[in-house]
Parts: structure tokens; sequence; C-alpha cells
């Protein structure tokens, strides 16, 4: 199957969302309120404030009435909140159309392991599948000429053990077919990985799977935590097959307490994704500076390393923004980050640079 990548792509930075469910409850709303205004002026143009979540079961969305009250948004920005029943959506809705969760796509949502389904949704798997009916019916009647699927946790689970190729078609055959019965084509298909276990010759043999069987799916929507390292290839192995929507979060923020990893099964870093982006010619709408600014503002409201790494090491240096020849020793990421806060970050170390000398080698001995 050819290559089909992009000319451009959706990137939803998942910072105030998964990123801060799983940090501290004690970070003030002050703090979070700067975090989304830096996010704002990054070029995004959909970002979800947080969650409207019971508190018991997330705390540190405790807050996210005062946080709605208080930002500020910012022009040709539509800020949207995460909300998982009636309630949540009652509670957002009332700050329309500051925050817009209307006009949610019509969609079903099965875990494909049953563990998940129980521990995230407190619902089964069967549960989730019996619910799909009234989701479709509700569609039909509202006149809806598309769908969506959003397949949860489709290439294994922590407490399941990995799922074949087979397994994953079977449920999304199943999905569809709910659609194909009420006379609703699909045309937008989700993988929800919360545990991670994505890998890129998964996501291809997937997704080209999909693409051969239902050729009326446009769109692909990619929510992989990162939990083991692959996500970025697996992202670009999406790319290369014409995925357009990829979930991420500064510095790779996020994680899950449901799934056994906590915040080990982060994101990808909005910054490093933005940054292959760039580099493959895909348009993203994202200033990459201004990422890098607000994932540093995000190291500064979670109190900790976060794990991006164009954050750190900054974007591929060209023309005037190659580093000097006679640069000094940089070893700290205080001193690697002269990118962005100048030649002052490294005064004082040594350098290995020799006039005249530009065609010699370091000897290995």
């Amino acid at each position: 199957m050819s290559n089909l990548l992009p000319k451009s792509v959706n990137i939803f930075d998942d910072t105030m969302r998964e990123g801060l469910q799983i940090e501290s409850p004690d970070i003030p709303v002050s703090e979070k309120l700067r975090l989304l205004d830096a996010i704002g002026e990054m070029g995004a143009k959909n970002i979800s404030i947080g969650s409207f979540a019971h508190p018991k079961w997330t705390p540190s969305m405790a807050c996210i009435d005062e946080l709605a009250d208080a930002f500020v948004p910012k022009p040709g920005i539509n800020y949207t909140a995460a909300v998982f029943n009636k309630r949540g959506f009652d509670r957002a809705d009332g700050y329309f159309p500051k925050i817009n969760v209307r006009g949610r796509k019509f969609g079903t949502h099965v875990e494909l392991c049953d563990t998940f389904a129980r521990r995230n949704y407190n619902r089964t798997q069967v549960e989730q599948i019996a619910a799909m009916d009234a989701s479709v019916a509700s569609a039909k009647a509202a006149g809806a000429e598309a769908g969506s699927i959003a397949v949860g946790n489709p290439f294994g689970s922590n407490f399941e053990g990995p799922f074949s190729l087979e397994t994953r078609m079977e449920l999304i055959d199943l999905m569809m077919s709910k659609w194909e019965h009420a006379g609703i084509k699909v045309d937008r298909v989700s993988f929800l990985d919360a545990m991670g276990w994505n890998m890129p010759h998964t996501v291809r043999e997937t997704i080209t799977a999909i693409r051969d069987k239902y050729p009326d799916v446009e769109t692909y929507h990619m929510h992989l935590h990162n939990t083991r390292g692959a996500t970025i290839a697996s992202y670009y192995e999406a790319l290369l097959l014409g995925a357009t929507e990829f979930d991420t979060s500064l510095g790779g923020m996020g994680g899950c307490p449901y799934c056994g990893n906590g915040r080990a099964a982060g994101h990808v870093p909005t910054e490093d994704f933005v940054n292959l982006c760039h580099e493959l010619g895909v348009e993203t709408g994202y200033d990459l500076d201004k990422v890098i600014e607000a994932a540093c503002v995000a190291e500064e409201v979670v109190g900790h390393a976060l794990r991006g790494h164009v954050s750190k090491a900054g974007p591929l240096p060209r023309d005037e923004a190659c580093y000097p020849n006679d640069m000094p020793f940089v070893e700290t990421f205080e001193e690697a980050a002269h990118f962005r806060n100048g030649p002052g970050v490294y005064e004082g170390q040594i350098s290995p640079w020799r006039e005249g000398d530009a065609l010699s080698r370091p000897s290995s001995a």
C-alpha cells in the first residue's frame, strides 16, 4: 500500500486534561491559568481546559469550575472539556459559548479489554456493546449522515495480554455493522490506547486492514499513550497511511491511574511531534518556538522535569541558528538550553575548538 503523507494534521494538545489529571491536585489555579495561556499561544485551534469529572476519581480536576470561570479565551480557539456523563455535560455546557461541548459527532465507543472497561468506565464490555444500539438510534433520529467508532485499547492489555489483528477486526466489524444496519456510514475511526500497547507494525496493519475493508473511513484519530517509548514511531506510521488527527501533550505529560502504569503511561510530547511533522513538510499550524516555551512553562507548573526532547535540545539548527564552532562544552540540561536562553548558560566551560583545525578529527586515544 502506498504512503499517503497528509498535507496537514490536527494536533490536539491534551496537556490541561490528560496531562494535569494525573499531576498533583495542589497545583494552584493561577498556575494552571498560566499554562493554559501559554498553550493558547502555540497555534492550537482546539484546547481542552480539563475534565468535568468527579473529584473522588480525578482530584486534580476538582478546581475545573474555578478554572472555567477565570480563564480568558483567546480569539480563534475553540475551548472544550472532557465530559463523561450527562451531569458532566450539563456542568460544562453551563459555560457555553466560552466552553463548547456541543456539536459532538455521533459515535460509539467500546473497549477491547473488558477489564479496563470495568476499571475505567465502571461498565463491562458487554454493556458497552449493548449501549451502541441506543447511540446509533439517536444518530439516525437526528438525521446523521455519518458516524464514528472508537476502539479502546485495541492492541493489548496489561491485564489480558496482547490482542491479535483478527480480534481487533472482529470488534471493529461488529461496531461497523451497527451503523451499516441503520444506513449510516462510518467516516472516522479513533484508537484510544491508554495502556500503550501500540507498536508501529500493529498500527500499520490495523489501519491498512480498515482502509482495505472500509473505504468510507476518511479520518483516523490517534490517541496512543507512549508508555513504552514507541508511540512517536507509531504516529509516523499512521502519518504515512494518511492519519490526520493526533493527541499529544506538552513534555509527554499524562498517564492513566487505571492501567497500572500511572504517569509512566504518558503521551507523545507535543513539541517532539510538531517538530517531526515540520521536518516531514506536514503543516500543523503550531509555532514550534512557542510550543517549546509552553513546554518549559509546563515543567515549572508541575514542578518536575518532563520527557520532551525538542524542548530540551531545541529544533534542528539551520543557517544563522547553527551553533558557533568555538562553542564550549555543553553538558547539563541548563547549558543545552542555550538555543533559547543564550550563550550565558555555558559561560565558564572550556572549549574544544582550535583555530585552523577545522578538518582535523579528535583522537580516539
